[in-house]
């Protein structure tokens, strides 16, 4: 069994950083980090592969955001730069078990997904 634990986020200004962290627990696949604000669906932000470490991001997070995952501690994160505004939302830690489905952004190929955590960003 897979499971996620998130810690990190909060408030902070624009032009600023944060944080995100995710406990994993559980072989897997592949691990991302999707967000979601009320009424929108889940936006796939950023993934990587566990075995070889590749990683994409989405648009919105080219040159901004970094995942990582520290394997000893078995510890994924999203290290999130020059946050904007717009970045406001709940960040969601995901992972399955089947590498044949992490090619894409859907919600659905991913099984298993932490409790969310919130980052705000004002202006």
């Amino acid at each position: 069994q897979v499971q996620l634990v998130e810690s990190g986020g909060g408030s902070v200004q624009a032009g600023g950083s944060l944080r995100l962290s995710c406990a994993v627990s559980g072989y897997t696949a592949c691990m991302a980090w999707f967000r979601q604000t009320p009424g929108n669906g889940r936006e796939g932000v950023a993934k990587m592969y566990r075995d070889d470490g590749r990683t994409s991001y989405a648009d919105s997070a080219k040159g901004r955001f970094t995942i990582s995952l520290d394997r000893a501690e078995k510890t994924l994160y999203l290290d999130m730069k020059d946050l904007k505004p717009d970045d406001s939302s709940m960040y969601y830690c995901a992972a399955n078990r089947i590498v044949n489905r992490c090619g894409g952004w859907l919600t659905t190929d991913f099984a298993y997904w932490g409790q969310g955590k919130q980052v705000t960003v004002y202006s």
